[in-house]
């Protein structure tokens, strides 16, 4: 009798893994379009600032494609929180967004390995590509931030 369970079981541990690992996903981008905002305003140069509301731009995007699978698994709305509190010099956001944006790659391509839906596979997958951008373009920040110091 126990085996008759079994796959339902696993498949219902699945799903409520990849459950958590959306909303855990939706936090991320809820919490990066608060502190990207916070460190546009607080960028050297226009073009610095122009490029991370670019970057803030495609994290909304990313946040609402999240939402949308979350309803369609959950029939729920997600309730967003900020995960992690911005820093407040420019140095220490950027720091912190190439950090997190490198770890957001990682959790994309996780759960779009672990999805058995065609569009929720694609959607992380690109989101992935982009958190990678991101997280090159404030390497690049970061580099040019070292690059003046010296």
């Amino acid at each position: 009798m126990y085996s008759i369970h079994y796959p339902y079981y696993t498949e219902q541990r699945q799903t409520n893994k990849l459950i958590k690992d959306i909303e855990k996903a939706i936090n991320g981008e809820y919490s990066a379009i608060q502190c990207y905002e916070k460190i546009a305003q607080l960028a050297r140069t226009e073009k610095e600032r122009t490029q991370i509301l670019e970057i803030r731009e495609d994290e909304q995007k990313h946040y609402n494609q999240f939402v949308q699978i979350y309803r369609q698994l959950t029939g729920k709305q997600p309730q967003p929180k900020v995960t992690e509190d911005c820093p407040n010099s420019y140095r220490k956001g950027i720091e912190m967004a190439l950090r997190d944006e490198q770890k957001t790659v990682d959790l994309y391509l996780d759960i779009a390995d672990n999805s058995n839906h065609p569009f929720m596979k694609e959607v992380f997958r690109r989101a992935a590509a982009d958190e990678q951008n991101h997280a090159v373009w404030f390497l690049y920040f970061l580099v040019n931030l070292n690059w003046l110091r010296s």
